[in-house]
């Protein structure tokens, strides 16, 4: 079973970007389709974008959209969140997760695996 890192998070001004990854350990991901989430102080936790396997069909959540950009170097193994104008709002635990997508889909109907989460604080 593969088990997620990610890494990247931190403290960032509102306006900033900043670049999340998604790294596994034990094993490759290659074959699995890798997603983001976040949660944020009193919130569920919330979908923010995914990729395939192969790095395409990326897939945001609509407030996400043109603002985060999720992308993945199968060759270094590690799928990459990069978070351009900061806001307050975006102050949240982020996650990857990942799951093989079943025969002909591109996407999973769940994730499976999850990482333990970054933090990333934006300050207003």
């Amino acid at each position: 079973q593969v088990q997620l890192v990610e890494s990247g998070g931190g403290l960032a001004q509102a306006g900033d970007s900043l670049t999340l990854s998604c790294a596994p350990s034990g094993r490759t991901f290659d074959d699995y389709a890798v997603a983001w989430f976040r949660r944020s102080p009193g919130k569920d936790r919330e979908f923010l974008a995914q990729i395939t396997r192969l790095g395409t069909k990326p897939y945001y959540r609509g407030s996400v959209k043109g603002r985060f950009t999720i992308s993945r170097d199968n060759r270094k193994s590690t799928v990459f969140l990069h978070m351009n104008d900061l806001k307050h709002e975006d102050t949240a635990v982020y996650y990857c997760a990942a799951a093989i997508a079943p025969d002909g889909a591109d996407y999973p109907n769940e994730y499976d695996v999850w990482g333990q989460g970054t933090q990333v604080t934006v300050t207003s």
